[in-house]
């Protein structure tokens, strides 16, 4: 990413006939962008109707609702319950699992010997690509009573019980499942960011005297504060959207006071109860509070280090 540069050029007929195959090579991706991507939108207009399936989206027999469904979604018991479970997972996974990539790959940069740097790096990958029902699986046989983390804990002191069902334990389980399934392969950015990092910088600094630490806090951040930026924009904008695959493979009844957010909420009311209008309107509803984030966001960054999505 580089910064933003005031004003536009205008791109020349020449330079989009020489790039014309680079246009072409992106084409299928646009469209199945548009297909995937930008086409379901138009279902969004159930959020405004009492939708049944098999219904047209417009015509006779339309039963618009107006905004009663965005009004019944805030002022629904739930609601802060919701706001706040949604607002604590992705902030303690934004915490944790927004820094251990950096701070993983600000390790692996100190590592000389290859052998082991990339036998890390190859580890650290390998979460990322396991089905989250297997992690899911793996975890929920680890913190069951008598399982391996179970057993751990009793050294401890701490009874050996199923800590699935514990409300105040989840929190930890679903943070720590996160950031190990994900900081690997989210690191790879910001590896390779380091890499091309001017080495005569590093050389500049040992030679005034220079540490590892202050080699580190002077010339590593600095060179990868613009992937930094990118990436906690984008962190902060999907805030609300909590990873809701792994939760609703990790809770219980037991735990929905602290861990019922709203995309486990949707799905019990959508996919479940078949409330397809109330439930679109409550996603459309977190959908503008997380663009709306997301335009701050790249507005204080673009403010404060000259870097943003746009």
């Amino acid at each position: 990413m580089s910064k933003k540069k005031r004003g536009k050029t205008p791109v020349s007929a020449a330079v989009r006939r020489e790039n014309i195959q680079l246009y072409l090579l992106m084409l299928p991706v646009f469209i199945l962008i548009i297909i995937f991507c930008y086409g379901p939108m138009f279902g969004l207009v159930i959020a405004f109707q009492d939708y049944m399936p098999g219904s047209p989206f417009f015509g006779e027999g339309v039963d618009w609702m107006g905004l009663r469904h965005f009004e019944r979604f805030v002022g629904g018991k739930y609601f802060g319950r919701l706001i706040k479970n949604t607002l604590v997972l992705s902030g303690l996974n934004l915490l944790f699992g927004f820094t251990a990539p950096i701070l993983f790959a600000l390790l692996i940069d100190q590592v000389k010997r290859m052998r082991f740097k990339k036998f890390a790096q190859t580890a650290s990958y390998m979460p990322y690509f396991i089905s989250t029902v297997v992690v899911a699986g793996m975890v929920l046989s680890f913190i069951d009573k008598g399982g391996m983390v179970s057993r751990f804990l009793t050294s401890f002191g701490l009874p050996d019980q199923n800590w699935r069902e514990q409300a105040s334990a989840f929190p930890a389980i679903y943070t720590i499942t996160n950031v190990w399934k994900g900081f690997g392969f989210g690191s790879i950015l910001y590896i390779s960011s380091i890499t091309s990092i001017d080495q005569a910088q590093y050389e500049s600094a040992r030679i005034d005297g220079a540490n590892r630490g202050q080699q580190c806090w002077y010339i590593t951040l600095p060179g990868i504060k613009n992937i930094i930026a990118i990436n906690l924009i984008m962190a902060i904008g999907g805030i609300l959207g909590t990873n809701s695959d792994l939760i609703l493979l990790l809770y219980t009844p037991a735990t929905y006071d602290v861990a019922d957010v709203i995309g486990t909420y949707t799905y019990r009311l959508g996919i479940q109860g078949g409330q397809y209008s109330y439930t679109a309107a409550a996603g459309l509803f977190m959908s503008i509070i997380g663009f709306t984030l997301t335009f701050v966001a790249n507005k204080v960054s673009d403010k404060l280090t000259g870097f943003g999505l746009w």
